[in-house]
């Protein structure tokens, strides 16, 4: 008997009959609008290139998605078994079969989690596999994965169109020529691809290969940097490039919110110190919130949206560092402060709406304790959506219970997916449009807002308000 797969209609909604009523109706009414990706990492290069392919089931939905990977690990799956490329070069597993058999034999590991329901959306919605993953039925998923990626209706343009995409943004490095954006423009194709400004691997002194990241953006502007005020110089003239090519945002990540101004001198001689290989980590850190504010500054100045995100120890796994790189899913959420941390920034540039700042946070405690009050009062600040370890479905209850009596959802940016899993995006969002419904229809239920205020709302939050945060109106 074929063990067969199928997505309840009604998930995430509440069960209490009432409430569920009236969710499904709003949820059908935000489904099958555009999706705007403002955020995220899928790469360019997929859409630079009309015969562009995702490669084998193996090269999509495994090898290089640290949300899956991290957690067969986590059982004692070697990351060589699952040919995640080594930072020596030495050999991995290369047969794609077995990786999938292995990621197949152990998919049950990701029940009740995120991944697991978006891996199984894609598989069912986008593949239209009708049957449950497992050890058994590994193969036969395998072989008509890798006939329906050889289609061209499979081919990363198409889906884009498929999944009715509005706008894609990426994050790209100062330095990026950002030549695929350049080729997607020149392609003629109709799909909307826009880039985003990130300099955290020239502005964060102890990231690993700075001085190489430095020499990079040199090369890209045409002069060596060396001196501050030449790397703000690049900075702003990186900019502007990239606001040229389309680019509506920048993103700039820290360990903590923590911002304060330095003088010129003082910033001279923290930047000459790390060019000499002998930055500590309080010029680091002291430089990282110098550099925060001067992004504020040009963000004013440029109109680019900053976005801010705080609280991951990245690499915490020192071992899985040495061997793989950055990003191999041991990046741990900290205890986070911003009431402080943001004050010299906001203090200056906070009552300016000349200024749209993105906050995201791992850390829910700051939620209602600091958040919500600052985006509720500042002009310039946006609550950012739930971010990676709380984009779930609990996650965001858990943001729209703690965030938005403060904030009031006009204060919030919608949702972005902030995915390298290209394929995953419309299950992410789908799942936030049944979340955001869901509790809209709490509201209803309760008697706190009518239908007609509902309905407005669940379109806000599903649409509107990332396009006004992110200012793709403009």
């Amino acid at each position: 008997m074929r063990n067969t797969w199928e997505l309840d209609p009604d998930r995430y909604f509440d069960p209490d009959p009432a409430q569920r009523r009236v969710a499904r109706e709003l949820y059908e009414s935000v489904a099958g609008l555009p999706i705007v990706s403002p955020h995220g990492h899928v790469n360019p290069q997929l859409f630079a290139d009309e015969d562009a392919t995702f490669g084998t089931p193996a090269e999509l939905l495994i090898i290089p998605d640290h949300y899956v990977f991290r957690m067969l690990y986590s059982q004692g799956i070697r990351l060589e078994e699952l040919g995640v490329p080594r930072a020596d070069g030495d050999p991995v597993e290369e047969d794609h079969r077995k990786i999938w058999q292995i990621f197949a034999d152990n998919f049950y590991l990701f029940r009740g989690t995120p991944s697991g329901a978006w891996l199984m959306e894609e598989l069912i919605d986008v593949f239209g596999i009708d049957r449950k993953l497992t050890g058994e039925t590994a193969q036969e998923i395998y072989d008509e994965l890798e006939e329906k990626l050889a289609q061209p209706a499979f081919k990363p343009r198409r889906l884009f169109e498929r999944f009715h995409i509005e706008v894609l943004c990426t994050t790209d490095a100062a330095s990026d020529s950002l030549a695929a954006h350049q080729a997607i423009r020149e392609s003629g194709w109709s799909g909307t691809v826009l880039p985003t400004f990130r300099p955290d691997a020239v502005v964060n002194l102890l990231t690993p290969g700075w001085q190489a990241n430095v020499r990079a953006l040199g090369e890209s502007v045409g002069y060596e940097i060396n001196s501050y005020q030449r790397l703000v110089q690049a900075l702003e003239e990186r900019r502007s490039f990239f606001k040229a090519m389309g680019a509506k945002a920048t993103d700039h990540a820290a360990l903590t919110a923590y911002t304060n101004e330095l003088t010129v001198d003082e910033a001279e001689t923290i930047f000459a110190r790390a060019l000499q290989g002998a930055a500590t980590a309080e010029d680091a850190g002291a430089f990282t919130g110098h550099m925060l504010m001067e992004m504020a500054r040009m963000s004013v100045e440029d109109g680019l949206v900053m976005q801010m995100h705080v609280g991951s120890f990245r690499n915490h796994n020192p071992e899985v560092f040495a061997r793989f790189g950055a990003d191999m899913g041991a990046d741990i959420p900290i205890m986070s402060e911003f009431t402080r941390n943001l004050h010299p920034l906001l203090t200056k540039y906070g009552n300016d709406s000349r200024l749209r700042l993105i906050l995201f946070t791992l850390d829910e405690d700051t939620y209602s304790r600091e958040l919500a009050p600052l985006a509720g009062h500042y002009p310039a600040l946006r609550m950012g959506p739930p971010w990676w370890f709380h984009d779930s479905l609990n996650g965001m209850r858990r943001y729209f219970e703690r965030i938005m009596e403060t904030t009031g959802i006009y204060n919030t940016s919608g949702f972005n997916d902030d995915t390298r899993a290209f394929l995953s995006i419309p299950a992410r969002h789908d799942v936030w449009r049944r979340a955001a419904a869901n509790w809209v229809a709490g509201l209803v239920v309760r008697g706190l807002i009518d239908t007609e205020d509902a309905g407005s709302m669940v379109h806000a939050l599903a649409y509107d308000l990332a396009k006004t945060a992110y200012k793709l109106t403009e």
